[in-house]
């Protein structure tokens, strides 16, 4: 039976994924938000364009609570929001990044957050790191229909930025191949470090320094961090440094598994957690988690949406003012303007 809130209003139609979605299974598994998502944020790092545009602004140093929390919010309503929010935010999205660009330190190189392999890049290691947590600390390995399905519609996310669908790997083999093909592009530079141990241990940060939350925040950090840790593969423990001892892992296993069978089975803890965490998000996932069907149950192609909304794709999108940051910083240099960031706070909420 459909459940009733007098808080929460249903969403205006589906999005892009159905109630009964392997996406929607996956992403709304507690993993997602304690797991999954840090573990995204630490391998992007070893992106030497990623980091030097993340470094160049300094705010995951200054402000990393409300970064994460506006990264879960993003992420939430590609998964779960209506087809008209999650193309709005896609759209002031391609502005936000519009700004970051710039000379990449370590190659000499320029960088741009919008170019494809860099945004595909963030999608994968994005949907990789939510599934690894998923089977390793949750309910499993997919089967091979439902992980194929998976890769399938993360090609549907990807219309959501300025990636080439037909890029994104659609099945396990293939997701091995697209990390190995991006090895050799890898770089741990010390800025990359850093990062990578700034977010690891971000715990600290995000969770509210005060009463039982400030007491339980070190436990809780040490036992995410060694978690996310277990997920990688040596050579990305490596060049992060981040290694750490088989006790450790075992035990960090064990105490996260638990922990995740407890959440996933109740969607209350999971409330309390996202009010902590990413509190904006909550308007996102409850109508999923109350069974709240939309006033149209439709769920849409991203070519239907932007036909029926009045969108383009984001790799077209907002060509004239992407060309003048690039003249701006790259042919005047003079720093990129503000005007995405600003543009983005209506839907994420503000940046600080």
């Amino acid at each position: 039976m459909t459940q009733k809130s007098t808080k929460y209003t249903p969403h205006a139609d589906y999005g892009f994924f159905a109630p009964d979605s392997v996406t929607r299974r996956v992403w709304s598994y507690p993993t997602t938000v304690l797991v999954g998502i840090v573990r995204a944020t630490v391998i992007e790092e070893l992106d030497p364009n990623l980091i030097a545009a993340v470094d160049a602004t300094g705010a995951n140093y200054d402000r990393l609570a409300t970064r994460y929390a506006r990264t879960v919010q993003y992420f939430a309503s590609v998964a779960f929001a209506d087809a008209q929010t999650v193309l709005k935010m896609a759209d002031v999205l391609v502005r936000v990044h519009a700004k970051a660009i710039g000379i990449e330190p370590v190659g000499g190189g320029r960088y741009d957050a919008n170019d494809p392999d860099s945004q595909l890049w963030i999608l994968i290691t994005g949907w990789h790191s939510v599934l690894k947590s998923y089977e390793m600390f949750g309910p499993g390995p997919l089967s091979k229909e439902d992980e194929d399905r998976y890769w399938f519609e993360c090609a549907v996310a990807a219309e959501m930025q300025t990636i080439d669908p037909a890029t994104v790997p659609r099945s396990r083999e293939e997701v091995r191949a697209f990390f190995e093909m991006w090895r050799p592009k890898l770089a741990a530079s010390e800025a990359a470090q850093k990062m990578m141990h700034h977010l690891i241990n971000g715990a600290s940060e995000v969770v509210p320094d005060k009463g039982i939350l400030r007491l339980s925040s070190p436990i809780t950090n040490a036992v995410i961090r060694s978690a996310v840790i277990a997920t990688l593969p040596q050579h990305m423990r490596d060049m992060g440094n981040l290694n750490q001892s088989p006790a450790t892992e075992k035990a960090a296993i064990i105490v996260m598994k638990s922990a995740m069978r407890i959440l996933a089975k109740s969607i209350r803890m999971q409330r309390e957690l996202l009010k902590v965490l990413a509190p904006k998000t909550l308007s996102v996932i409850e109508p999923h988690w109350r069974g709240l069907e939309p006033s149209n149950p439709r769920v849409y192609t991203p070519a239907e949406a932007r036909k029926e909304f009045g969108f383009v794709r984001p790799r077209d999108a907002h060509l004239e003012f992407r060309a003048k940051q690039r003249d701006r910083v790259f042919g005047d240099g003079l720093a990129p303007v503000e005007d995405g960031i600003l543009d983005s706070q209506e839907l994420l909420g503000k940046i600080a």
